[in-house]
């Protein structure tokens, strides 16, 4: 723990350092301008006590130093500053080219943490931070790639099937003009069912390409919050009744908010979307909404396999889809959810899912 709260990054800390650092250089400035006064002192003291000969090598040396005294004294305090300076320096330069590489690393980053010399333990943590995040934005990146590629490929060959019922069926219907009413109608109808598919899987694509290339622009105007929970569930009418399934709604009378109406009806079009698919047949979905202080709040609940709490964590990411065996044929490209998240949010509001006991609940929390 303590570890940790060392590398914390605080610039007080660092103005610290520097100057804690300054103080350390000029006092050894300091130290080695007196240490060479003394020294220079005391010497001289010390060779008057002591009787000299003149053949004396040393006695020749000294006596030449007292002649250029002053040149000597210069040339020691200026030796002493160049030595002080290159220790007080160099080490900053060298810590600084160490931080520079450490740098570079960003630019392609490994697993490996960023390691730096004592006393660049801020620089460090920034550093590994950094590292850290491009790591995890580099591994969401690709995984995104990846789903979005492997939709695609699935995609692609699923346009096939439907693309080919469709010209078998037209062939036929072209080729033998005396086909009874009811095989033409029949024949009519599967082609009228694969077509609408291949329209779902075109607009799967079109809802990528959105999803990745638009930028999303809100058109906010007072909306009647209630009547458009009403109309949407009426239009998901057929679609329940299809599967044995009904829509019950608990409104307050009157229920109005600022928001995109277009772009919220799609929230709610994506929710209901996703309990249809993914609840028991013969199942309620309950959809309720109120007022909270200055929120609006909406649930969409219906009756469904308890979802993991690994796939309820990944439910709102891109291209994630909870059955990729039912993907492809339930129209789920496994944006829905995401998209929904992103308007939402674009609102300032919150959206959650939660999964128990055979109970799938999304909640959506806007601001009035």
């Amino acid at each position: 723990m303590s570890r940790r709260k060392e590398r914390t990054p605080s610039p007080e800390r660092g103005r610290s350092r520097a100057l804690r650092t300054w103080g350390f250089y000029l006092l050894a400035l300091t130290a080695w301008v007196t240490v060479v006064l003394a020294v220079s002192i005391t010497g001289f003291l010390l060779c008057r006590s002591i009787l000299w000969y003149e053949t004396n090598p040393l006695y020749q040396l000294l006596n030449w130093i007292r002649d250029y005294y002053f040149f000597v004294l210069i040339a020691a305090i200026l030796l002493g500053w160049v030595v002080i300076s290159y220790f007080f320096i160099g080490r900053p330069v060298r810590n600084l080219e160490l931080l520079l590489a450490g740098a570079e690393e960003l630019a392609h980053p490994t697993d490996t943490p960023i390691r730096l010399p004592e006393g660049m333990e801020s620089a460090e943590a920034q550093l590994n931070q950094v590292r850290e995040q491009a790591l995890r934005d580099a591994r969401a990146a690709r995984d995104a790639e990846q789903r979005k590629n492997d939709l695609v490929v699935y995609l692609a060959h699923d346009l096939k099937t439907p693309l080919t019922s469709v010209i078998g069926y037209l062939t036929l219907l072209r080729d033998e003009p005396q086909l009874s009413p009811e095989m033409r109608g029949r024949y009519t109808g599967v082609a009228l069912e694969k077509a609408e598919r291949l329209e779902d899987l075109i607009n799967e694509f079109f809802d990528i390409t959105r999803f990745s290339l638009t930028h999303l622009e809100l058109e906010k105007r007072d909306t009647d919050l209630r009547r458009m929970l009403e109309q949407m569930c009426s239009e998901f009418g057929p679609v329940l009744a299809g599967r044995q399934m009904r829509c019950e709604l608990d409104l307050p009378q009157e229920l109005r908010i600022v928001c995109d109406p277009d772009k919220m009806a799609r929230v709610m079009d994506n929710l209901l979307n996703n309990a249809c698919h993914y609840a028991y047949p013969g199942s309620t979905v309950y959809v309720r909404a109120w007022e909270e202080e200055k929120r609006v709040c909406m649930t969409f609940r219906n009756a469904g396999a308890t979802i993991p709490p690994e796939k309820l964590a990944r439910m709102f990411e891109q291209f994630f889809r909870l059955d990729t065996s039912r993907g492809t044929r339930t129209g789920n490209a496994g944006l829905g959810l995401a998209i929904a998240k992103e308007i939402v949010e674009a609102h300032g509001g919150t959206i959650a899912a939660q999964s128990a006991e055979e109970q799938v609940v999304f909640t959506v929390v806007l601001p009035r």
